[in-house]
């Protein structure tokens, strides 16, 4: 059965590939694409998702492109990463003319989303929060309808990628990050724990570029491999967070879960802001009287991501 998927993206060279993964995988039914500010403007954001649905031949009725967030709730500038993600999120692509459609303010269809798939619909939100968060201050009961959402952010344990603790997503909007976490319910967390682990190596790309299934795949890879060993000359490949997010609707068996409390921490200055801090104490549900929790992915069994990854990619059995 499919999944009915409305995704939530920032476009950058791992958002892309999770598109690529939805689709071309058979369970995943892609509704909707939010396209946010974050790796790049959102205008760019929106030009690049249009360059990729010209390029599979999607139309509107298909996938319907919407205009996301300019601004985290911060009320800050957002920095943006070309060095990572190139000047459009498409690594070294620059989108042709046609493609480049300008801005969409049709932020309210994702309402009408909402009401047409209701407890099917599933939301992935695999950039900055701000935009989800936003539909839960205009609409707290209305987003009671989706089933369930997943959230590619957070850092349990582990190294942050932005200061030592904190993940990119809740980092640069833990206003927004904290409301969804406060107001969804049935919340998956794909945090750096396992999406760091989610490498594909250069010999993963060129496998995947002779099979002929995809041909954005090598130039949006290689690119993003050589700012990762720039950075890390040990690191063995590119890691794909945002398609293993994606990937968690359909392939839950490639994860091993906790279901703990979480927030995340709000200063805006510091290391420590956008923290995700999960609570291991026992006796906090005595304390508080509720004790709400998340599921949060803590590892990822590489093997089965490979052969998912590969499969979907090239199109053959792994």
């Amino acid at each position: 059965m499919q999944k009915k998927v409305l995704l939530f993206g920032d476009i950058g060279i791992d958002d892309v590939i999770a598109l690529n993964y939805g689709y071309f995988k058979d369970q995943v039914d892609l509704v909707g694409i939010v396209a946010d500010y974050g790796n790049v403007p959102r205008e760019r954001a929106i030009t690049s998702v249009h360059y990729l649905t010209n390029l599979f031949n999607i139309s509107e009725e298909e996938v319907i492109i919407i205009g996301g967030a300019e601004i985290p709730m911060t009320g800050e500038i957002p920095t943006f990463y070309p060095e990572i993600h190139g000047e459009y999120g498409l690594g070294p692509i620059i989108p042709t003319q046609e493609s480049q459609n300008g801005t969409l303010e049709n932020f309210f269809k994702i309402v009408d989303i909402i009401e047409e798939y209701q407890d099917e619909l599933i939301i992935v939100n695999i950039g900055r929060l701000t935009s989800l968060a936003t539909m839960f201050i205009l609409y707290p009961g209305f987003m009671n309808k989706v089933k369930s959402f997943y959230v590619m952010g957070g850092a349990f344990w582990v190294p942050g990628n932005i200061t030592p603790v904190s993940e990119a997503n809740f980092y640069v909007d833990p206003i927004a990050a904290q409301i969804v976490l406060r107001y969804a319910h049935n919340v998956t967390i794909i945090p750096l724990n396992v999406t760091e682990y989610a490498i594909v190596t250069p010999e993963m790309v060129n496998y995947i570029n002779n099979a002929g299934r995809t041909e954005i795949i090598k130039p949006l890879l290689d690119y993003y491999y050589d700012f990762y060993k720039s950075r890390n000359p040990n690191i063995e490949g590119s890691p794909v967070h945002d398609a293993l997010t994606l990937m968690a609707t359909v392939r839950e068996d490639l994860f091993t879960f906790n279901n703990l409390p979480v927030q995340i921490v709000q200063a805006l200055n510091g290391d420590a802001r956008g923290q995700s801090i999960a609570d291991l104490r026992p006796y906090v549900e005595e304390k508080k009287g509720i004790k709400k929790t998340y599921r949060i992915a803590l590892k990822l069994d590489y093997k089965k991501f490979y052969s998912e990854f590969m499969s979907v990619m090239t199109g053959e059995e792994f």
